[in-house]
């Protein structure tokens, strides 16, 4: 087992073409329920108005103006746009994110009947909640949209992998959990400082979601000390499973996607736990030294709305199964590896630990985590994990350890 404790370092470089950035921006609008599209699209910022003017050079240069010594820099005229191609991407990715998670708030809630949902201990409040979470996404939708101007992307059709309000709200923490830990880990490191501070003001309302989902499911609210922060291609496997088709005129993602990795014993939490609670100091629902069943697809099958070919590392051979949550990274060898057939298998022992010395009651993996399957076990931190991507021969899965 292999333990690395997460510190600061320099994420991969941006992809090697920019896109164009500052044009018209569009409003997302709610849809008739007989429209074959999710949601209609049309122009509502002048590019001229989406900064104050300033040259798109240095409109991100932090700026001390020396006679008022001030305790931190600033961006005297931010231009809230993307003008490199990592940071187009990344806010792309991003809008993706909102689009799902406005079509599941709203349309995956709308399946549900008020006495389905009263039966789940959904009463008329908590469905207003989940309706305002809706009212939430258009103004993240809109404001993404609006940095990546007219090129934008558009709603998606979506899957709904869940059929009963309880199964709705399971799919819905699993949804921001991985919306807003796909955001952590690329914003401190975006180009444009006007774009992340828009960003991070709409992402610390996701993490309120997610905490709320969690409660509407009568899971423990908060049980982690730390957030957990995610390569782009991570988040984007994780949201391609979700997503049938997007339309033509969308540019697609950039980011790759990973073979499935499928966990066979993932502990379920709609059956171990009740209905809504603010907080329950319950038992995990997993443990140290429990054994974790993994299959994973072969790379080089097509996968996603946008037809891409999942990964392949250089190296390939699955070695370890690495488990990432908070600020760590922990390698666990695989067991009972069986290679031969099209759909890999092996099992890997849950490990345990604490994210510092000094926090002796705080373990590391309790909440919804990330599993992924490598052919390496190098030593990464929050800034630089990125460079696991090379290494990643299938995953990452969600495995809910608490």
């Amino acid at each position: 087992m292999h333990l690395s404790l997460l510190s600061a370092s320099l994420l991969a470089a941006p992809l090697a073409a920019a896109l164009p950035a500052v044009l018209p921006a569009p409003l997302l609008a709610a849809r008739a329920s007989n429209d074959s599209s999710p949601y209609d699209t049309k122009p509502l910022v002048p590019a001229v108005k989406l900064g104050a003017g300033a040259d798109p050079s240095t409109a991100s240069r932090n700026r001390t103006i020396g006679h008022f010594p001030r305790p931190a820099e600033f961006v005297e005229k931010p231009t809230y746009a993307t003008f490199s191609a990592f940071d187009y991407q990344s806010i792309a990715l991003g809008v993706h994110q909102e689009y799902i998670e406005l079509d599941y708030f709203s349309n995956g809630l709308a399946r549900f009947t008020d006495a389905q949902l009263a039966e789940a201990g959904l009463d008329a409040e908590l469905k207003s909640l989940i309706e305002f979470f809706a009212k939430q996404e258009v103004g993240h939708a809109l404001v993404l949209s609006n940095m990546l101007g007219e090129s934008a992307p558009k709603p998606c059709n979506y899957k709904y992998p869940f059929s009963t309000p309880r199964q709705f709200i399971d799919v819905n923490v699993d949804i921001t959990r991985f919306g807003e830990d796909g955001v952590l880990g690329f914003l401190p490191s975006l180009d444009n400082r006007a774009v992340a501070q828009i960003l991070l003001q709409s992402i610390t309302t996701e993490s309120r979601q997610q905490l709320q989902f969690r409660q509407l499911l009568g899971l423990p609210s908060m049980v982690e000390s730390f957030e957990t922060g995610l390569p782009q291609t991570w988040a984007w496997t994780l949201l391609s499973e979700y997503i049938e088709s997007c339309p033509a005129s969308n540019a697609p993602v950039q980011w790759d996607i990973y073979p499935q990795l499928r966990i066979g014993n993932d502990p379920n939490q709609t059956a171990l736990t009740s209905g809504p609670a603010i907080y329950t100091n319950v038992t995990a629902l997993s443990a140290p030294g429990r054994s974790i069943e993994l299959s994973w697809d072969e790379p080089g099958k097509t996968a996603g709305p946008y037809n891409q070919t999942t990964y392949k590392p250089a190296n390939g051979t699955a070695k370890y199964a690495a488990f990432v949550s908070q600020y760590n990274v922990t390698y666990v060898p695989l067991a009972d590896l069986d290679g031969s057939s099209s759909n890999k298998s092996a099992t890997a022992t849950q490990p345990g630990g604490i994210v510092l010395p000094q926090l002796t009651t705080t373990e590391i993996f309790n909440n919804t985590i990330y599993i992924a399957i490598t052919d390496d076990n190098p030593f990464l931190t929050p800034l630089n994990l990125s460079l696991i991507n090379a290494h990643v021969v299938a995953g990452p899965a969600l495995y809910h350890s608490g």
